[in-house]
Formats: C-alpha cells, structure tokens, sequence
C-alpha cells in the first residue's frame, strides 16, 4: 500500500514581497509543477502569517517519493534562484526551511 505521508515546514519571506511571492507563484512553471509531482508530491499548500512574514507549508509524499533529489534538480536550483530575492536563503539559494511537527491531526 502506498499511503500518503503529510509533511510541514515553515519558510520565511521577506517584509513587503506578499504580492510578489502570490505573482510568482500564480505564474509557477509548468516544468516544476511536473517535476514535484514526478517527485511523489501532492495536495501542496503554502500560507502566510501576514504578521510574522512566516510561509507554513504543508504537502503529501508518497511512500516512494523522490523528495531528497530536488535540491540537485536543475529545475529546482532554477527556482530557487527565482525566488531568493524575496525570501530567506541559504548561500546556494535554497530557502531557509524549518520543519513543523504535527501536534494534533484529525481526519
């Protein structure tokens, strides 16, 4: 059985780039939209604590999810560096990312 397992982490962007985090995600390549879903990821969702500038994300792997080859993914360095100027990131690129450990869940 391939069940589904939840993850969630928070990210960080930066004071005043909501509108342009929304534009460039409503814009968001078909290439990487394929790409995370060849990867064994679905039903992802990104929200904002406007207050905080804090992204909550939380998405669905499948058992055999390829999740751990992203950050070598073209595609995805690409991506990154799109988005590096309105976010949090580490030296290559990549967001700061902070897991989020499920305390409650109901179904």
């Amino acid at each position: 059985m391939n069940t589904p397992h939840k993850t969630a982490f928070k990210m960080f962007l930066h004071a005043g780039q909501r509108e342009e985090y929304q534009r460039r995600h409503d814009a968001i390549w078909p290439e990487l939209v394929n790409l995370l879903k060849a990867s064994g990821i679905s039903d992802y969702s990104i929200y904002l604590d406007e207050t905080h500038h804090v992204l909550f994300a939380v998405l669905r792997t499948s058992n055999n999810h390829a999740m751990d080859a992203l950050p070598q993914h073209p595609v995805m360095q690409r991506w990154w560096q799109h988005m590096k100027d309105i976010m949090r990131c580490h030296a290559d690129g990549s967001p700061v990312v902070e897991p989020l450990h499920c305390l409650f869940h109901l179904d």
